[in-house]
């Protein structure tokens, strides 16, 4: 095992080796020197998607969303709740179904908001429905 993880910057979304001791501590990022860690979800395009999903060795829960969704304008503020308590250990991001409806269809979104929780590049659980920040993070920490 390495002793350090590769966590991709949620602002330039360039990945940057951080070591397993200095995860608490955030750090920031080598390119462009902002924070690794904000405690606020990332917003996605497909590039970064693509980024964060394939390049970060921690988790990345990802909220399919799109504006218009009630359900997901609801859970918008328990999302971000949910950001501060589980980064450095998760990456919380969301991604605009609308604007990207090619992700969506590839992973199969037929309702949201739903969250899909990637480990490794993978996606190894899936949620549907809005969900308040403690059950977010119940939820994340019984899959991980």
């Amino acid at each position: 095992m390495s002793d350090s993880l590769i966590i991709v910057c949620p602002h330039c979304h360039a990945p940057n080796r951080v070591p397993h001791d200095k995860l608490a501590a955030g750090g920031s990022c080598g390119k462009c020197k902002q924070p690794l860690f904000s405690g606020y979800p990332v917003e996605l395009d497909a590039a970064s998607f693509e980024k964060h999903i394939g390049r970060s060795e921690i988790p990345v829960l990802v909220d399919f969303w799109a504006p218009w969704c009630g359900p997901c304008r609801m859970m918008a503020p328990a999302f971000v709740q949910a950001a501060s308590q589980l980064e450095p250990q998760v990456r919380l991001a969301k991604l605009n179904t609308e604007e990207h409806q090619g992700i969506a269809a590839r992973f199969g979104i037929r309702s949201i908001p739903t969250m899909i929780l990637f480990k490794g590049g993978r996606e190894i659980a899936r949620q549907s429905g809005a969900m308040d920040a403690g059950s977010i993070v119940r939820w994340v920490r019984a899959v991980l």
